[in-house]
């Protein structure tokens, strides 16, 4: 809080005083969807809209005013009256209101179902219908038993769950009699029910007299993205066409921002890839369908090759916006601000108007209050562990205000880190490569050495690798948790370590991501072969020992790249939580880089690890496989499917499960990534 232009910590709450019960099933896998498995107490707060309460989820126990989903049906508790009223009331067994589905917490980043319109006078909720998808009995194993659990798990290529999008007024909810639900308008969604839901989000008054909710509707293979609007007499409308012969990406709900000032007019911002790039780009609110539909959106800036993040905050009174991005430089994120004096003269804006805020290198992940210039900024780089600053803007230049956690190892003689923190390398040398097949795309590659590196030895290598869309491992920054300590133990023990982010990982550009679309694993495993080849071409490398690691799309790596590469290029491989069979995952995922089983049936056999275990020489490497025992996500039966074929073929592995652990392996912090 702010005293006498200080900034000052005050305890507001503490977890212990809280009663925390027992975890729903569905409250359990959603925080395994955000990777809060392992966490305890306050795992999330919200602030009201004015500052002057927050509610913290605390199981059962009910704290503010606040709606609620409790047996799969939606609540909403009057503080005024302390009346609770139902919403719906047909939630049961594949029937759940106001819940986000399996893959829209999983892949489409979307973990709520229900949401408020801005002056709370009504309340969009979705029902979901799982009914025809697959219900799966998977054997969860713990240390003291095994639990037989049923899960409707949408396989690709299988039937996901139908999704319908309602409205109820308040004051129906009000008039409500006991024992009665509100009606429900339900908006149409057109004929295909087989399509996402992916975004649902009320607009500010727009002068217009009706209030609008806008939803984004993305087509069973991805190709179309539709930003649509719905009035209060039920019309529907498209005020944004997304189209690809590959897929569309879904971006963050704040890409999607509606001015509230008057000033603005009915303009509003939407991120998109249509250059090949994401960017930002500017459009309006037009009520004439066939107008809206056809409207073409115009960039905010100058667009270029390089990408935008996120579309951070719009200050709209002092006529700027901020986002994250990585204009200087891809292995890094940083904050920009945009001045829309422009957007409201009519002027465009040009590359000079483009500004950064932050400036340490590395990356920067920022959080703004909600209305006003005022951020927290996460940072970390590869020498500085992630640290939280609290920052303001003044004349769009970043003002230091606290700390909230300094996380400082070098100067704090108090820090657990201080007395090894010499012993880190905090260096990397950084590189690109171009890909076997001149295609004109570069490579990044990250190399750590030794502290102590003399290039007249031969090291060993390991290769850290993920490989997979929506990630890049060669940054200016590293997680700083327990995977990364374990490779600079590596370092400390006489090794190199080697990353690559081969086509189809995040932030160079579709083309570059998209590349790999109808075919997983053939382009990535040449490109590491090609980072393979570069290393053994070192002078002060051991080519006879390098070894790969990899956990969940990276264990898939390791073993595409030891079952693939040439032999003699791979002495050891590490896999953990690796897909071994795309039609094991899920349909969002899976069907965005490679169709349908169903209609690219050769590009499923052809990316499957199952055919390739025969190449897998154990007299000249050696695997190591590990996996969840409880995986509800890359499930079990992948790793199982890989160790009954080595088995059969008598090839000679090791494996080390984890009882009741998933994917992130967080129970007991070994192995996650």
């Amino acid at each position: 809080m702010e005293i006498g232009g200080e900034y000052k910590h005050r305890l507001l709450v503490s977890a212990d005083k809280l009663q925390i019960g027992e975890l729903s099933d569905e409250e359990k896998a959603r925080r395994e969807r955000v990777r809060a498995a392992d966490a305890s107490g306050i795992v999330e707060y919200f602030w009201s809209e004015d500052s002057g309460s927050i509610l913290i989820p605390a199981s059962d126990k009910l704290g503010s005013y606040v709606s609620f989903v409790k047996s799969q049906n939606l609540f909403i508790l009057e503080l005024a009256s302390k009346k609770v009223f139902q919403v719906t009331s047909d939630g049961e067994g594949p029937i759940k209101n106001a819940m986000a589905e399996f893959v829209a917490q999983e892949e489409m980043d979307r973990m709520t179902g229900y949401w408020w319109s801005p002056d709370e006078s009504a309340i969009a909720f979705i029902r979901v219908d799982e009914s025809h998808v697959q219900l799966m009995t998977r054997n969860e194993i713990y240390h003291d038993g095994i639990k037989m659990t049923t899960q409707r798990y949408p396989e690709a290529g299988n039937n996901n769950c139908e999704v319908e999008l309602g409205i109820v007024n308040l004051q129906d909810i009000a008039a409500q009699s006991v024992g009665t639900t509100p009606h429900v308008r339900w908006v149409d969604l057109g004929g295909d029910k087989d399509i996402y839901l992916a975004r649902v989000k009320w607009l500010p008054d727009t002068g217009t007299g009706c209030t609008l909710l806008s939803f984004q509707v993305q087509t069973r293979n991805q190709k179309e993205l539709d930003l649509r609007l719905v009035d209060s007499s039920g019309a529907i409308w498209n005020i944004v066409e997304e189209r690809s012969a590959t897929y569309v990406n879904l971006t963050h709900d704040s890409d999607c921002h509606y001015f509230k000032d008057p000033k603005f007019g009915a303009k509003f911002l939407w991120a998109s890839e249509r250059s090949g790039f994401k960017h930002l780009y500017v459009g309006e609110i037009l009520m004439d369908p066939e107008a809206a539909s056809s409207q073409v959106l115009k960039p905010l800036y100058p667009v270029g090759e390089w990408q935008v993040d996120k579309l951070e905050f719009v200050d709209e009174a002092d006529e700027c916006l901020y986002f994250t991005g990585r204009r200087d430089t891809v292995l890094e994120r940083h904050l920009y601000k945009i001045s829309l004096k422009g957007l409201l003269s009519g002027l465009p804006c040009d590359e000079a108007d483009v500004v950064r805020v932050t400036s340490a290198p590395g990356l920067h992940n920022v959080v703004f209050a909600e209305s006003k210039p005022l951020y927290l900024d996460h940072f970390c780089s590869l020498s500085q562990p992630p640290q939280v600053g609290l920052y303001s803007l003044q004349d769009g230049e970043a003002k230091f205000a606290t700390w909230v956690e300094k996380n400082d190892p070098k100067g704090d003689t108090q820090h657990p880190l201080h007395g090894y923190y010499d012993m880190l390398q905090t260096e990397a040398e950084f590189g690109t490569l171009d890909t076997c097949d001149s295609t004109g795309h570069a490579l990044h590659y990250r190399l750590f050495k030794p502290r102590d590196f003399d290039c007249c030895k031969k090291y060993p290598v390991l290769v850290f690798v993920y490989g997979g869309p929506h990630v890049q491992v060669c940054t200016n920054g590293i997680a700083w948790r327990d995977s990364n300590f374990f490779l600079q133990f590596l370092l400390q023990q006489g090794y190199l370590v080697f990353s690559l982010d081969n086509r189809g990982s995040a932030n160079k550009g579709k083309a570059f991501e998209e590349a790999i679309y109808g075919h997983l694993s053939e382009l990535e495993v040449l490109d590491q072969i090609q980072g393979l080849e570069f290393l053994r071409g070192l002078p002060y490398v051991d080519s006879a020992n390098i070894a790969m690691y990899g956990h969940s799309y990276g264990g898939y790596m390791s073993l595409m790249c030891l079952f693939r590469a040439p032999t003699g290029y791979l002495k050891a491989a590490v896999a953990g939580a690796p897909v071994a069979d795309w039609k094991l995952y899920d349909t969002h995922y899976t069907e965005r880089y490679n169709g349908t089983p169903q209609d690219n049936s050769k590009g499923y056999e052809a990316s499957s690890v199952i055919p390739y275990v025969k190449n897998y020489d154990d007299t000249q490497s050696r695997l190591f496989m590990y996996h969840g025992m409880a995986d509800d996500n890359v499930l079990f039966s992948n790793s199982t499917q890989v160790y009954k074929e080595l088995q059969e073929l008598g090839k000679v592995f090791q494996a080390m499960d984890y009882p009741g652990n998933r994917t992130a392996m967080a129970a007991g912090g070994n192995g996650g990534m």
